[in-house]
């Protein structure tokens, strides 16, 4: 699966010189998974944590989006309790916005946008998207101790 040239030289720029806050790996044993950790972005609830993701490459890449989800729970409306996650760049067009052009750093890069950006107006998760539409203290609150339960260095190390 990582064959062809444009995956190459993607995966050669994401393991050598990747965006500050973003490691990805090829996950031991696989030919189309790589296994990414994105780091919370500053001034949000998440900057303490590193969130693992699982990408998986369809053998139509790129002309089909990766298939992402958090491995590393995370509260947020746009991502529920199994890791998948609501963006348009991940899902096809019509109703997506997945264009062969962008590249499995693109989409990690608008996945840390995402983080910091939730989107409450195209939820996956309905409640979580109300409280940070009408209390975004207490959403702020919740999204940081889980981050610092689950994704943090001795979060990680306890496991």
């Amino acid at each position: 699966m990582f064959n062809t040239p444009r995956l190459k030289k993607e995966l050669n720029q994401l393991l050598n010189k990747p965006s500050v806050g973003i490691k990805v790996n090829v996950k031991e044993g696989s030919s189309s998974v790589l296994e990414a950790e994105l780091h919370g972005p500053k001034d949000t609830p998440y900057e303490i944590g590193i969130f693992k993701l699982q990408m998986e490459l369809p053998h139509k890449y790129p002309f089909e989006p990766p298939r992402v989800t958090f491995v590393t729970p995370i509260y947020h409306p746009n991502i529920d309790s199994s890791g998948r996650i609501c963006l348009d760049v991940l899902k096809m067009p019509p109703t997506g916005a997945w264009k062969p052009l962008i590249t499995l750093e693109g989409v990690l890069v608008a996945i840390c946008n995402l983080m910091s950006c939730p989107n409450p107006n195209d939820p996956l998760v309905p409640d979580i998207a109300k409280e940070f539409k009408n209390d975004k203290e207490t959403f702020e609150s919740k999204a940081k101790h889980l981050t610092k339960i689950h994704a943090t260095k001795l979060s990680v190390n306890s496991v």
